[in-house]
């Protein structure tokens, strides 16, 4: 998650963001947390790492064809592996 988004979703009033200063639907100046912004990005980050990991949909789609035919679990521990090396952050 980008600090846009994340502001976003923190400040449902934030209508709209230039640099780093947010604005009301008004145009007044929203003051935010940066802290608890950057704690957000990293609290979603996971999703971005994962992402960049998986490989592409038609060769997972190939693993699973493959896996099926010959008994075998080859996409299920691509899946395991990126998830194990980019594990959720803990609550």
């Amino acid at each position: 998650m980008d600090k846009f988004h994340a502001i976003y979703k923190l400040y449902p009033d934030v209508k709209i963001i230039r640099g780093d200063v947010a604005y009301d639907i008004n145009g007044n100046e929203v003051t935010y947390d940066n802290t608890a912004v950057e704690a957000e990005m990293a609290k979603n980050a996971y999703k971005e790492q994962r992402a960049m990991a998986y490989k592409p949909l038609a060769e997972q789609l190939d693993m699973q064809y493959w896996d099926r035919v010959n008994g075998t679990d080859t996409w299920k521990q691509h899946i395991d592996a990126v998830k194990t090396a980019h594990p959720k952050e803990s609550s």
